[in-house]
């Protein structure tokens, strides 16, 4: 079922996703109890979300800071051709430090979030392998301070 149509969800589904959407290694026999259902209903209802599309992987969050990389920043990048980005992202998926990558409208053909241990590193990553790419004209480079809203879209 995994396609671009809208899927049916109903408040029970709903409310599973709130749950595990704040803590994926919750178990299932607590999400039961906060729903009101038994265990093999969240496991169906799991997969079947899961099967719909809804529901892809499950990931723990990292924190890049304590493995040592100190500046996160979102790069704009300038594209000489919107048809280019294709290419560009090939590059850019060769790049570890970047782990977001988006082709988007307005001033950039391309978005990235990316990490470094510190400046002389973006640096050398902005100078020797993201302006290096075929078909980048410009960058503009924004550092982030602090993040301070990280979430997934309400459930409820």
């Amino acid at each position: 079922m995994k396609n671009n149509v809208e899927c049916k969800v109903d408040n029970l589904d709903l409310k599973i996703l709130s749950i595990i959407s704040k803590d994926a290694r919750i178990p299932f026999r607590n999400v039961a109890e906060l729903c009101g259902v038994s265990r093999a209903a969240i496991h169906l209802r799991v997969q079947h979300l899961i099967d719909m599309g809804i529901i892809s992987g499950s990931s723990y969050e990292i924190d890049f800071k304590r493995l040592g990389y100190k500046t996160c920043t979102y790069v704009g990048i300038r594209l000489e051709k919107g048809s280019m980005y294709k290419e560009a992202i090939e590059h850019l998926r060769c790049i570890a430090e970047v782990v977001e990558c988006s082709f988007t409208t307005g001033p950039y053909s391309i978005l990235i979030k990316m990490y470094a241990h510190d400046n002389e590193q973006l640096m050398d990553l902005l100078n020797n392998k993201i302006q290096s790419i075929p078909g980048v004209v410009s960058t503009e480079t924004m550092i982030v301070l602090d993040s301070s809203i990280k979430r997934n879209l309400p459930m409820e």
